[in-house]
């Protein structure tokens, strides 16, 4: 069977409704089948919304800033974004990065490449994908990025695009 996540909300009413209401519900029908289930408890991974957000930021990085004198596509410049991140928050978030281990290189299959086997953001929680956003704002203010934002117009329903400079105020 393929597993089901429940993320179950900060609100102690709201977190048993939902024990008490789909998750029970999927347990006993599992349970009066015969079926054997396990229930795992883990901090809760990242939003859609967060992904969403921070690749659309990769994105307007990776379209306007040069890297090793050219524009890299999006998966490149994602790959060299969480690296450096990694490496300005290794200490500060030791814990939260412990579960990765370590990056290693290997060569590639025919011998011509080295390939980078690195941490990967769909395994980020949610506190390093928030801190993730937090440094691609930072990072992009220090290399002069706007960033384009999406929202949905509450009045209208309308999708609408805006730009956002990330300019650091300098005192």
């Amino acid at each position: 069977m393929k597993s089901i996540t429940f993320n179950i909300p900060p609100n102690p009413v709201d977190a048993r409704k939902l024990l008490y209401g789909p998750i029970w519900q999927h347990l006993k029908a599992n349970a009066v089948a015969g079926n054997r289930r396990a229930v795992r408890i883990c901090d809760q991974s990242k939003s859609r919304d967060a992904e969403e957000k921070y690749h659309a930021m990769i994105g307007d990085i990776a379209a306007r800033v040069p890297v090793g004198g050219k524009l890299r596509d999006t998966e490149t410049m994602k790959r060299l974004l969480v690296d450096q991140f990694k490496a300005d928050t290794l200490t500060d978030m030791a814990d939260d990065w412990a579960k990765f281990g370590t990056i290693e290189m290997a060569p590639s299959l025919d011998g011509q490449r080295v390939v980078v086997l690195g941490t990967q953001t769909r395994h980020f929680t949610v506190k390093l994908a928030s801190a993730f956003i937090e440094w691609l704002y930072a990072w992009g203010a220090d290399a002069g990025v706007v960033f384009t934002e999406r929202f949905i117009d509450p009045e209208t329903g309308e999708v609408v695009t805006t730009r956002r400079s990330s300019q650091r105020e300098t005192a």
